[in-house]
């Protein structure tokens, strides 16, 4: 018998519970329970109003009511009174399809059934900033590379090692913490899991590491791009594929070049031929495509691709194979939804093994000194619009994610869009004021 979460609740302490669910625009929502309500809660979920998150919903709809996945639940280390529970979502007893941890669950039970069982690992990169959000926290962080700074990390240490700890605690295997390439920008990592599991914990981080920036009097963005002048925030996706059991890794190959089977090989294949669509998922705010097809920054490149391109143990490109067994995606940033960004690259990896799609050769050549003719790569999205286009345009990832969550998704993005294009900002005035 399931052990009751209010008997859980009574041994380690905790006075509340937050339920949470992960909206489209990749916004946290949540009901905070008090332990004597959640048993009943667990069952019967907690009651929101769709339209007041980001799904397509209206007033009228009913209810949504979010169950809380008992084996998401983390008791927050910096407030142990406290415990975080990811929820799935239904209206009138059927699964709310558009939402973004039902779409992982549906893509991953595709691949289940076809023997498939997908790992993976993120790197979230993110910025500690004063409190008002107007500048990097740490003044004398000035360096034009700092990346790796050990005196700028350590002043940091009472932020990071709180962050640490926490993963530490929680079992994550928390391995290294660096200062990265932009000034006031950090990154922490654990090591991978089930899909999932590593969105759920995504999605805890993010939570996290705001919270204890906060009680650092500090304020934590993983916007992907905060200063012009600045490297963005990255959020590397590294995956393999395994068989169903999870014991075998079915993209490790001695053989194969660099250490992939050729299943390896027509995942990225795949990636690759619906990129442009996925950016619509991997980099989808406005300010996305400010990171992606950025100018040189002060450290002297900005590490992020500006191809659909994939090579070995080089970081220019959108793809790296960095060691056999997994490739790394480097193209997603600080804003992807921690649910869509392995939906989507799972979705795209299942066309491309399901039609053996080849890559092609990789390219190993510095793409932002010896950049590739157009001939030879095609380049990514410019703009948020761009690449909604191409999502709409695109006849493999809807099928594989659902019409429900392609067309809410889409929708509330070109609101997003549309707002933005009525927005006058300060450089349009300056340039165009007077003509």
């Amino acid at each position: 018998m399931t052990r009751l979460l209010s008997e859980f609740a009574r041994e380690n302490e905790v006075r509340y519970f937050l339920i949470s669910f992960t909206d489209l625009f990749g916004v946290q929502r949540s009901k905070l329970v008090p332990t004597q309500a959640i048993d009943a809660m667990a069952v019967n979920g907690a009651g929101f109003a769709g339209f007041a998150a980001w799904l397509d919903m209206t007033p009228a709809d009913p209810d949504i009511l979010a169950i809380p996945d008992r084996d998401s639940l983390i008791q927050l280390p910096w407030q142990p009174d406290v415990a975080w529970m990811a929820a799935d979502l239904y209206m009138n007893g059927q699964a709310v399809e558009q939402t973004p941890r039902w779409v992982l669950k549906h893509v991953m039970g595709k691949a289940a059934a076809q023997g498939y069982r997908v790992k993976t690992g993120v790197e979230c990169e993110y910025f500690l900033l004063t409190a008002d959000g107007e500048q990097i926290s740490d003044g004398r962080d000035r360096a034009s590379k700092p990346c790796y700074d050990q005196q700028a990390l350590m002043r940091r240490f009472e932020v990071i090692s709180e962050i640490c700890d926490a993963m530490l605690k929680l079992g994550w295997g928390a391995y290294q913490n660096d200062h990265e390439d932009a000034n006031g920008q950090f990154e922490m990592n654990w090591i991978y899991a089930d899909a999932l599991v590593t969105a759920d914990r995504h999605a805890f981080f993010k939570y996290m590491v705001k919270a204890i920036a906060e009680k650092h009097r500090l304020r934590a963005t993983f916007m992907p791009k905060p200063f012009p002048h600045l490297t963005g925030n990255g959020c590397h996706t590294h995956l393999s594929v395994w068989d169903l059991p999870g014991k075998t890794n079915l993209f490790d190959d001695p053989n194969g070049k660099l250490g992939l089977a050729p299943l390896a090989y027509q995942f990225i294949g795949g990636v690759l031929h619906s990129a442009a669509a996925l950016c619509a998922f991997t980099n989808p705010t406005v300010n996305s495509y400010k990171r992606i097809n950025a100018p040189v920054t002060a450290s002297g490149a900005t590490w992020s691709p500006n191809t659909i391109s994939y090579s070995g143990n080089n970081r220019t490109h959108a793809i790296r194979i960095p060691e056999p067994g997994r490739f790394e995606f480097r193209l997603a940033d600080g804003a992807a939804n921690p649910y869509l960004l392995p939906a989507a690259l799972i979705a795209s990896g299942l066309d491309g093994m399901e039609h053996q799609r080849d890559p092609g050769d990789r390219h190993d050549n510095n793409a932002y000194t010896d950049p590739l003719a157009l001939e030879t790569v095609k380049r990514l999205p410019a703009n948020l619009l761009d690449a909604l286009r191409c999502l709409e345009a695109d006849t493999i990832l809807t099928p594989i994610l659902g019409s429900a969550l392609v067309s809410a998704y889409t929708k509330l993005k070109h609101q997003d869009w549309n707002e933005y294009s009525t927005h006058i900002s300060p450089w349009e005035l300056e340039a165009t004021l007077d003509c």
